[in-house]
Formats: structure tokens, C-alpha cells, sequence
């Protein structure tokens, strides 16, 4: 997800994106440790994008302070 999309969506979208995120890592760690995980950058990737959410989270929250 790009960043731009990410800064298009309110606090509260956001919130429930990255509740959604987490479920696709552990997911993802699952297929992990049960070696069906065909692309193993996708956890770095997904953990990337959780932190840009938290990071934008935080920016509107400061913003509206």
C-alpha cells in the first residue's frame, strides 16, 4: 500500500486497517511455520506497512492536537 493511499483515509479507517494488517502476519506467520509461505519478504513487507499506518496515525493525531 502506498503511502499516499494511506495519508487519504481517516484515523479511524486506519485504525481498522491496521487491525486487518496484523491478522494477515499472523496469517502470514502461520503459513510460515507450517512451511507453505511461498514469498517470505511479504511478513518484512507487511510489518513495513503496519509501521506507515501507526506513523500516519500518529502525524493526524498531532496535527488535530
Amino acid at each position: 500500500m502506498k503511502l499516499q493511499d494511506i495519508r487519504e483515509k481517516s484515523v479511524d479507517e486506519l485504525n481498522s486497517l491496521v487491525v486487518d494488517m496484523k491478522k494477515e502476519l499472523f496469517n502470514l506467520r502461520l503459513q510460515k511455520s507450517t512451511n507453505k509461505l511461498e514469498n517470505p519478504a511479504a511478513i518484512a513487507n507487511t510489518k513495513r506497512t503496519i509501521a506507515r499506518i501507526k506513523t500516519v496515525i500518529k502525524e493526524k493525531e498531532a496535527a488535530n492536537a
